[in-house]
C-alpha cells in the first residue's frame, strides 16, 4: 500500500512546533503488517506513531490521510485539541477505523513533543510511578501441530521453559488457538479446561496464569467452560465472549467467579463506561494503538483506578506500541502486567532490529522505565519503505456446521 505524504498549504515561519507533514506508512513487520505514521514538524523533529485495527491498514491509513488535510500546519503542542477535532469534526463521531488512526497521530505527538523538549513520553502524562513494567510470557506452539494431547504436552514444555528463566505470569493458548479453517468451541473448551489443569498439577499455584479466548465463545460455553475447571486455577480469562453487549458480560459473571480481562476492542471512553462502572472487569486490557493514543487513555485509566481495577495493557503489535505501552504502564498508578513478543520463544518477528534498531528490551521479566526524549525508538525509514506489506487477512473460521465464527 503505498503512503500519502500531507504538506503545509499554510506558512510554517515562527513556529518551529507546527505541523509540516503527516504520512502513514504500512510494511511488513515479521508475519504481518504495521502501520505507523510519521509527524514532522517545521524544525525537522519527527514524530512517530502506530495504528493498531490490524487486517484493516489501508482503511486506517486513508483516515489519517483525511485528517492531515487540516493538521498539517497545526501547532503539535495542542494534542487534546487536535484529539477532539479529529474525533467530533465530522459528525458521525468515533469507530475503530477513526479511533485506530487517532490514536496513530496521538502517539506521534507525544513522541513529537517528547523529542522537541527533552522529556521522555512518561514526563508528559504525570511522570513514571514505578522504575519497571512486569510482563507476562506466553506460549506460541501451534494447536495444528498434532492432537490434544500432544499439544498439551507442547505447552507443558514450553510453560517449563519459561518458568526455568524466571516468568512468574505466563499466558497459554487455548485448543484450537491456531486453527486456520475450523474451530469448534464445544471441542476446545473440554481441552482447554485439561489443559489448564495439568499445568496446575504440574507446576502448582504459585504461578499467575490467564488464557486468551479471542471472543470465540457464547455465554452458555464460556460458562461451561469456567465451570469444568478446578477452583482457583485460571486467574483470569481474556476476552471470552464479545463485548458489544456489556449485558452478556453480566450475565456471564453471574454463571462463574473467574476474573474477566476484558478491553483490548474499546476505541472510546464511551465503550469502557459500562464495564468500569459496573465492574465487570478486573483487569483494564485497553490498547494505547486502538483506544485513542495517550490522550484517551490515560483517561480511561484514571476511570478505572476510581474502581480498583489493574490495567493490564494490550500489547500485540511492534516496537512503537510497546514503547507507548511502557510509558502508558509507567504513568500509571494501579498496574499488573503487560503483554509482551520479545521473547525468544516468539516466532512472530514484530520488533526486527533491522526496522527498529533502538528499541525497549525486556530485562528478565519486565521492561525498564528508561530516560530518552519522546517514544525512546528510533526507526531505520530505509527498511521500514523496503519492507512491502502483505495483503492479509485474518483466518475466516467457520464451526463443523459451516457457519461463521469468530477468529
Amino acid at each position: 500500500m503505498s503512503s500519502i505524504l500531507k504538506e503545509p498549504s499554510i506558512p510554517l515561519e515562527g513556529i518551529p512546533t507546527r505541523i509540516r507533514s503527516i504520512e502513514p506508512i504500512s510494511a511488513r513487520v515479521g508475519t504481518r503488517n504495521q502501520l505507523v505514521v510519521k509527524i514532522q514538524s517545521a524544525d525537522g523533529i519527527v514524530g512517530w506513531g502506530e495504528a493498531g485495527l490490524s487486517g484493516r491498514e489501508q482503511a486506517v491509513a486513508a483516515a489519517i490521510n483525511h485528517f492531515a488535510d487540516f493538521l498539517v500546519g497545526r501547532d503539535c503542542r495542542e494534542i487534546g485539541r487536535l484529539w477532539q477535532e479529529c474525533y467530533r469534526s465530522q459528525y458521525f463521531e468515533g469507530g475503530r477505523v477513526i479511533t485506530a488512526a487517532i490514536s496513530a497521530i496521538d502517539i506521534a505527538l507525544h513522541d513529537l513533543l517528547g523529542k522537541t523538549y527533552g522529556l521522555p513520553v512518561y514526563q508528559l502524562l504525570g511522570g513514571k510511578q514505578r522504575e519497571r513494567i512486569p510482563a507476562y510470557a506466553s506460549c506460541y506452539c501451534e494447536s495444528y501441530a498434532g492432537d490434544a494431547g500432544s499439544f498439551t504436552s507442547a505447552v507443558l514444555d514450553e510453560v517449563a521453559g519459561l518458568v526455568e528463566q524466571g516468568w512468574t505470569s505466563i499466558r497459554v493458548p487455548i485448543a484450537g488457538h491456531s486453527a486456520r479453517d475450523v474451530f469448534e468451541p464445544r471441542e476446545s473448551i473440554v481441552d482447554t479446561a485439561k489443559r489448564i489443569a495439568a499445568i496446575r498439577e504440574r507446576f502448582g499455584m504459585g504461578l499467575m496464569l490467564g488464557i486468551d479466548y479471542h471472543h470465540r465463545l457464547s455465554i452458555g460455553e464460556a460458562a461451561s467452560f469456567c465451570q469444568r475447571l478446578p477452583k482457583g486455577a485460571l486467574d483470569y480469562i481474556e476476552e471470552p465472549i464479545r463485548d458489544e453487549t456489556p449485558d452478556a458480560y453480566r450475565e456471564l459473571r453471574r454463571l462463574t467467579d473467574v476474573p474477566f480481562a476484558i478491553g483490548e476492542e474499546f476505541s472510546s471512553k464511551w465503550q469502557a463506561a459500562p464495564y468500569i462502572e459496573s465492574n465487570l472487569t478486573q483487569y483494564l486490557r485497553i490498547d494505547v494503538s486502538n483506544i485513542g493514543g495517550f490522550t484517551e487513555a490515560m483517561k480511561v485509566i484514571g476511570w478505572a483506578e476510581m474502581h480498583y481495577i489493574d490495567l493490564m495493557p494490550h500489547n500485540p503489535l511492534g516496537a512503537i506500541c510497546t514503547a507507548a505501552t511502557v510509558h502508558m504502564s509507567a504513568a500509571t498508578a494501579l498496574f499488573s502486567y503487560t503483554e509482551t513478543h520479545q521473547l525468544p520463544n516468539c516466532p512472530l518477528g514484530f520488533h526486527h532490529p533491522d526496522i527498529f534498531p533502538v528499541q525497549h528490551q525486556l530485562a528478565g521479566d519486565s521492561y525498564p522505565v528508561l530516560d530518552a526524549p519522546g517514544l525512546g525508538v528510533e526507526v531505520n525509514e530505509e527498511a521500514l519503505r523496503k519492507s512491502e506489506a502483505l495483503n492479509w487477512n485474518p483466518p475466516f473460521l467457520r464451526r463443523r456446521d459451516g457457519s461463521l465464527t469468530n477468529w
